[in-house]
């Protein structure tokens, strides 16, 4: 795999191995399927279409490695891992150009989610030395109650195409650390993330068997890794429905699952807010990567004593907006994949047919520079009612959906009323509406007078439909781990 990368940068077409057991493998079944630009369509990389014996050969392996990779201190298994960052980091230019290529957010972005993967892999490594447990007294005498936290066995993490390498960090830090070995597979979409991690996990030595990466189909590969019991614990970034698809493979099993699904986020901007801010915020949150981000901006909601400057001002932003090849770093890149646009082309037919106004945009672009590749512009929609099914489905793409609003109040239960419950934002600077966002909005992650982009630190945790457990900060480190009680009696 190394060598095969290696000679193959300058070529037109790469083709990856999976990587499970420490070696590179074209699989078990032939086959492969093809990696496309989703700026130009052109096919650039190919993978092994991976089957369900490939799947259970990275889950034999990953359960053989477990009891030596768990018996080692949990600081040596973050010395792989900080030697993992560290690898990550020097080859920067390389992965960045990878998640351009096959996932398509521009340049300066995707640069920026190799820098998390570091950040990702750093984090986990330091939290070694956090695993506690505790001692407490026994209502019996000459006795302690110890409780111990200890790894599940075998992890499995599927990630989601909008952030491919980041994503697959953010498992692989804190399971690895953990004491848990790992099988990893990536969207169809974007597999050689993943892969180009475990090229480098391979060459700093981190035992074979510890971290696995298959590719193919989510609902044959993926299925087989959720519903075998060799492994013991999922945990899964993407949509609502592969959620609970997971789920009720997982259910026969009992396996621990961990889902980070879809968002609907409220944007609510108050009658006493930082204009100039929120519409600058408004436009990061929706717009970046292409409005491709489960805690994007994916509803406003504007006062009415300041809706009209502040659409002025963020009617404009989005029509300067400038869409480019994404190496060229523009302000916006394509859409990930053809099903993806064709998507987001039909919410906005749907809603301009339902009475939605466009401000801005509502056009896919087929033409000239945008002739081949999946190209939606930036777009604004003014709505009138809160039950449109573009203010109630998850977009996923450059369109914002704009209503104005009476009052705080009438706000607030606006934004309450969906089926998800990930992100939301609120531009004021009334401490007492504030206070009652924070207890009253039914979100699991808040972004107050700030735009999107959670830190590390913090616990990045779903409510509703948008999930169960989380990722990040000791919280989130704590997931991979579970406790064990023993009673000691001398």
């Amino acid at each position: 795999m190394t060598a095969s990368i290696q000679a193959s940068r300058a070529e037109t077409v790469t083709h990856y191995q999976m990587y499970i057991d420490g070696a590179w493998t074209d699989g078990r079944t032939p086959g492969r399927s093809e990696v496309e630009n989703p700026a130009n369509e052109a096919v650039f990389a190919t993978v092994p279409a991976g089957s369900v014996e490939d799947a259970n050969a990275a889950l034999e392996a990953a359960r053989r490695a477990q009891p030596a990779w768990a018996a080692l201190p949990p600081i040596v298994r973050a010395g792989y891992v900080q030697d993992l960052a560290a690898a990550v980091r020097r080859e920067k230019d390389h992965l960045a150009r990878i998640v351009v290529l096959e996932q398509g957010k521009p340049l300066n972005q995707a640069e920026g989610e190799i820098d998390a993967v570091v950040t990702f892999l750093t984090f986990a490594a330091e939290s070694a030395r956090r695993i506690e447990g505790d001692i407490m007294p026994s209502d019996f005498p000459n006795e302690e109650v110890w409780i111990r936290r200890a790894p599940f066995g075998v992890v499995v993490g599927l990630t989601a195409w909008n952030y491919p390498a980041a994503l697959a960090a953010r498992k692989i830090g804190p399971a690895l650390v953990a004491g848990n070995t790992m099988v990893v597979k990536g969207h169809e979409s974007t597999p050689l993330s993943a892969l180009e991690i475990a090229r480098l996990a391979h060459e700093v030595g981190i035992p074979k068997g510890v971290l696995n990466v298959v590719t193919g189909d989510g609902r044959q590969v993926g299925d087989a890794l959720v519903r075998s019991p060799l492994s013991d614990m999922i945990t899964m970034t993407g949509s609502v429905r592969a959620g609970r698809e997971i789920y009720a493979a997982g259910a026969h099993e009992l396996k621990v699952i961990r889902l980070e699904l879809g968002g609907k986020a409220p944007f609510i901007v108050l009658d006493d807010a930082d204009i100039e801010a929120a519409v600058e915020a408004a436009v990061v949150s929706r717009f970046t990567n292409c409005g491709q981000i489960c805690t994007c901006n994916e509803r406003m909601y504007l006062h009415r004593d300041i809706a009209e400057p502040f659409l002025d001002k963020f009617i404009a932003r989005v029509k300067g907006m400038r869409l480019a090849d994404p190496m060229t770093n523009p302000d916006m890149g394509p859409k990930v994949n053809r099903p993806e646009v064709d998507k987001v082309e039909q919410i906005v037919n749907d809603a301009i047919a339902a009475g939605a106004e466009v401000l801005a945009g509502g056009h896919r672009l087929t033409e000239g520079a945008f002739a081949r590749g999946h190209w939606f512009e930036p777009t604004v929609l003014r709505v009138d009612t809160n039950e449109a099914s573009v203010m109630q489905e998850e977009i996923f793409g450059p369109v914002a959906p704009v209503m104005t609003v009476d009052s705080f109040e009438q706000a607030l239960a606006f934004a309450n009323d969906t089926s998800y419950g990930l992100s939301a934002y609120v531009y004021t600077n009334d401490l007492r509406r504030v206070m009652r966002l924070s207890r009253e909005l039914s979100f699991g992650e808040l972004y107050v007078n700030r735009p999107c982009g959670e830190l590390v630190q913090g616990f990045h945790t779903g409510w509703k439909h948008s999930g169960l457990g989380g990722e990040d900060g000791k919280y989130g480190f704590d997931g991979y781990l579970r406790k064990q009680t023993t009673y000691v009696r001398w």
